[in-house]
């Protein structure tokens, strides 16, 4: 079978790249110079290219022929090569796609008139659409770019502009500095109507964020926070923040949430541009994070890179976790460490399915690469490597980080070059530790039996549904007693012992374990370990070791906690149990959610903290939505025009208000939408019009959605909710079906799978088309391991809503 790979035989060493985007046509020419070494005599060299139009091709001055196989994406130049090194010079043409991906454009709307903006994400293997290249994140290369741009129009890449000089009144040629070593995937440059703000100085370095014009006042948070992460990874790595500048550019259109090119770093709107009086709490700690992430990733990912797509994981992993010390360091008070619960929990859940999958799995083609990209990656990596800092200590830890990226500066590394020198300055065993959480999917379950002061710890699988293949972990396990806490590693088959030093309360010391635990009567003492304990009842639910019916009774205890996490935690299985019960409200949902409720009140006191604020509006939008309270649905609908003091107020006052709006509330909301001063508002209203009850303004928003009427980068998410419509979710999954030909040609690629979450609510036995036939038909190859975990997870919810049914 022809493989997707290229061979070593010939290494690149610089690119000077030549770009002309035409923004009026979409279209763009260019030119490349690669400059490489060949290891031995060739026939015929192969690099990367797809959707490209090359007109020419020379080796070391030569015209060669030359050939496109477009399934392989790849390019070979034929003609005899002698070994050493080598200059390839190519020309080629494309379209600025719509798609999100390669060289794209961007819409960017002025004062009523639309203008395009060119701009590029090339991970994970897309640079190959913008120019022909060895794109494989171990070929790395230095970059010189120069971009021919209109006059007038901000051109930017990673490097610093050189020089700017005039070829016509209308058009510039602007010269970049050439970069250090880098893959081809975090190449990147952006022309277009952008403005920019002042640089300021964080340690020698110049850092702006690029906006579209009049959003400047947006900014001032992102440099904040920018400003405080730099500095604080320069010395939590020990090394200068690479690349010589930091360009933080706020796109209209974008698939992902943000990409990490090196000094060209690229963010959805709403995830760069903030006010932060009109921001919720978890709005602004979504800048905060995504941002830090990014980041992050400037020093493990950009300066040294995994060797092949395989190894993404430890790139995303470790930003994620990075991203969490960097902002629990910005904003102590958001307890960040606590809140990363939910997102733990979501990975856990996934975790449980037959359809799981490893950490690490092999990659061979650019689907698989474009699949690594999901919870298991980012949110259960990050969970396991915070488990490793916990097991080693955070000390410990942060030196043996340092070792690696200093004994791989530039270069490319497998996940064993970090066990390594963890292993090294730690003296533990950190691969044979690692080895089971990366290589096999799933997570345990760790069960405690107490007699006297002896405790018994054993361990087994953790999973929805009984059966598959019999697995062990190595589990660091820190235990909670009244005194403090204990660690003790669980390994193999055999139960474990451990003398305890003082009463044991539960099994899992603040939640740091990646692990389900079980121990009759256990406590917690901190909100992540509370929080931590009804996610373990609530997957036991899921698995059918509780009672649904029981779930709302158990949570009475928690009915007066006041802390968000403990919340989100509840709320996570009450809305799924709201989704597939026989009737609403679910018995007791407004009794339990009511005393808090009307503690906090509908405002605080001045200076309150934010995540008060938040748990307030997270509760009154419960209230509203899963108890259908009559007075708070009243005060939502006076506040939702008018705006409330507390954002997070304002934010549930608009969910409410659409649950239970009509037809006339429907086109107020979709004005709101066009007319938002950020991007949170804009957001907010967008996928608020997916809860409206009536079943013509649900067609209304899925006609324009199919129409290409909503941004391809909103609507896959406006989707997944109104596939969990609690009435027309029939009706969307119809309409998703019909459509399904337009919606997948015109959705960024990695868009589908998320879209397809919404399966998962589809309980109905009746329904027509049937979701698994539908979904064997029309298979999603570069999200196939998470459409078949919507699927499995889909199956547990049927069970789930026949036993809610059943009494």
């Amino acid at each position: 079978m022809p493989s997707h790979r290229l061979s070593r035989t010939v290494l690149p060493q610089h690119y000077a790249l030549h770009l002309v985007p035409d923004l009026e046509n979409h279209t763009f020419t260019g030119s490349v110079r690669i400059e490489a070494t060949a290891d031995q005599a060739l026939k015929e060299l192969t690099l990367n290219a797809i959707e490209l139009n090359v007109s020419s091709a020379q080796v070391n001055g030569q015209a060669v022929g030359f050939s496109l196989d477009t399934d392989l994406e790849q390019l070979t130049l034929s003609g005899l090569v002698a070994a050493g090194p080598l200059t390839i010079d190519l020309e080629f043409s494309g379209i600025l796609n719509d798609r999100l991906r390669g060289f794209y454009r961007s819409t960017l709307n002025i004062e009523g008139q639309d203008h395009t903006v060119a701009t590029t994400q090339f991970q994970s293997t897309d640079a190959r659409r913008c120019f022909p290249c060895f794109d494989e994140p171990d070929f790395k290369a230095t970059f010189g770019i120069t971009l021919d741009a209109p006059s007038g129009l901000l051109a930017i890449s990673n490097g610093a502009e050189v020089s700017r000089t005039s070829l016509t009144p209308q058009v510039d040629r602007v010269v970049f500095a050439d970069t250090i070593a880098l893959s081809t995937y975090l190449v990147a440059f952006v022309v277009g109507p952008l403005a920019a703000t002042d640089p300021i100085d964080v340690g020698g370095i110049p850092v702006r964020v690029i906006h579209p014009p009049g959003k400047g006042h947006l900014t001032q948070f992102a440099l904040e926070v920018a400003a405080h992460s730099l500095r604080w990874f320069a010395e939590w790595y020990d090394l200068p923040v690479p690349g010589g500048k930091v360009d933080l550019v706020a796109l209209p259109d974008f698939a992902f949430g943000a990409m990490e090119n090196l000094g060209c770093i690229t963010f959805r709107e709403v995830l760069l541009l903030v006010d932060p009086e009109q921001a919720t709490q978890q709005e602004l700690e979504a800048v905060a994070a995504v941002l830090s992430h990014e980041l992050a990733h400037l020093w493990f990912g950009d300066l040294v890179t995994m060797r092949w797509w395989n190894g993404i994981w430890l790139n995303e992993a470790f930003a994620t976790f990075m991203e969490m010390k960097a902002v629990e360091t910005f904003r102590p008070q958001w307890d960040i460490w606590t809140g990363f619960g939910t997102s733990r929990a979501a990975a856990l859940d996934v975790d449980s399915l037959a359809a799981t999958r490893p950490i690490e799995y092999p990659v061979e083609t650019p689907a698989d690469a474009e699949g690594m990209f999901d919870l298991l990656t980012y949110e259960k990596g990050a969970a396991v490597v915070r488990m490793l800092e916990q097991f080693l200590g955070q000390e410990v830890f942060r030196n043996g980080v340092r070792r690696y990226l200093a004994n791989h500066l530039y270069g490319n590394t497998d996940n064993e070059d970090l066990w390594q020198a963890l292993e090294e300055v730690s003296g533990q065993p950190v691969g044979d530790l690692m080895q089971d959480w990366i290589f096999q999917g799933g997570h345990p379950e760790v069960t405690g039996e107490v007699t006297g002061e002896t405790l018994t710890l054993r361990q087994q699988p953790f999973r929805y549904n009984p059966g598959g293949a019999d697995q062990h972990w190595s589990i660091p396990v820190r235990l909670r007693t009244t005194e403090g806490t204990q660690a003790v590693l669980l390994a193999g088959d055999q139960p474990v012992t451990v003398q305890l030093d003082a009463p044991l309360c539960n099994l899992n010391a603040d939640a740091s374990g990646f692990y389900r635990s079980s121990l009759p009567e256990a406590q917690a003492t901190t909100a992540a370990e509370r929080a931590n304990l009804i996610g373990d009842r609530w997957a036991q639910t899921l698995a059918g070791r509780q009672d649904p019916h029981q779930f709302v009774a158990a949570m009475e205890p928690y009915a007066l906690d006041g802390d968000l996490a403990v919340w989100q935690a509840i709320l996570g299985g009450l809305t799924t149990l709201d989704l597939f019960s026989p009737g609403r409200p679910v018995a007791g949902v407004v009794d339990l959610l009511l005393p808090l409720a009307e503690t906090l009140s509908w405002s605080g006191p001045l200076h309150e903290d934010q995540r008060t604020q938040q748990l307030r509006g997270l509760l009154l939008g419960a209230l509203g939505q899963l108890g259908h309270h009559q007075p708070t649905i009243d005060r939502c609908r006076e506040l939702w025009s008018s705006g409330a003091v507390d954002p997070a107020v304002t934010a549930a006052a608009v969910s409410v208000t659409a649950r239970f709006g009509d037809a006339a509330t429907f086109g107020l909301f979709r004005q709101r939408a066009d007319q938002a001063t950020t991007a949170q508002e804009e957001q907010r209203f967008l996928r608020a019009l997916a809860l409206f009850p009536g079943q013509q303004e649900l067609l209304v928003l899925l006609e324009e959605i199919v129409a290409g009427g909503i941004r391809s980068q909103d609507a896959p998410f406006i989707l997944r909710q109104a596939l969990m419509h609690p009435e027309h979710r029939n009706l969307v999954w119809a309409t998703v079906t019909e459509h399904w030909g337009t919606l997948s040609s015109q959705l960024p690629s990695n868009s589908i799978a998320r879209l397809l979450e919404g399966v998962r609510a589809l309980i109905d036995p009746n329904l027509h088309p049937d979701v698994d036939q539908f979904l064997d038909q029309h298979p999603v190859p570069q999200g196939a391991l998470v459409v078949a975990q919507h699927r499995e997870r889909r199956r547990v919810n049927v069970r789930l809503a026949q036993r809610l049914a059943s009494k």
